[in-house]
């Protein structure tokens, strides 16, 4: 069939300042397209809280085999947040890509920048499509992270400067979804992972 010969997976990354909603949208693309979308786990050292659960949550892992990760190229991208590490493992990236499954991936704007170059260092890398999600203003963000309850004053003013970092850099991605309603928001991300789906790449 056609569609077995011209189908090529995709890697699709998105980014948001913390509180904007990305989270919630990746896990209604998961829901709604199921396996077909592999949602990338990520890696990192700091210790598992109540309620999360290995290999779903994150992968858990020590300082010293996340490092030795690091030496062997094991990551698309990592960092170090707080004092904990996070990396977007690379090999189940490509294992689900060989599946013929498009891998989604929710990752920082930093992030965004590292696996783009990775990619463009990578024989035959997959089609890569970036969605950048932001709140309509700061002052909405600010509202949702307050009314979260879980954040001191002081780090709420941290991650809204640090939004405001990010925000700016929004050009550099291909989409750019306004999360001011959730489903209108997911509305817009379902239609891109469709249309893309539907690009014809020459």
């Amino acid at each position: 069939m056609i569609s077995e010969l011209i189908r090529q997976p995709i890697i699709f990354l998105v980014s948001a300042p913390s509180g904007a909603g990305k989270t919630t949208l990746c896990e209604l693309l998961t829901k709604e397209f199921g396996a077909s979308l592999y949602m990338l786990v990520t890696a990192t050292t700091r210790p598992m809280r109540p309620g999360e659960v290995e290999g779903q949550s994150y992968f858990f892992l020590t300082p010293q085999e996340f490092e030795r990760r690091v030496a062997a190229g094991g990551f698309l991208e990592h960092a170090n947040v707080h004092g904990n590490s996070y990396g977007s493992p690379r090999e189940p990236v490509f294992q689900a890509l060989a599946r013929g499954h498009d891998v989604l991936m929710n990752v920082d704007v930093q992030g965004a920048a590292s696996v783009r170059a990775a990619l463009a260092a990578t024989p035959e890398a997959p089609p890569l499509v970036d969605i950048f999600v932001a709140p309509p203003s700061l002052d909405t963000l600010q509202a949702r992270l307050a009314g979260r309850g879980q954040d001191s004053a002081e780090v709420i003013e941290r991650r809204l400067q640090k939004a405001a970092a990010e925000m700016v850099r929004w050009q550099e991605y291909s989409y750019l979804v306004i999360n001011d309603d959730l489903k209108t928001a997911h509305d817009q991300i379902r239609a891109i992972v469709l249309a893309e789906r539907a690009r014809i790449r020459k």
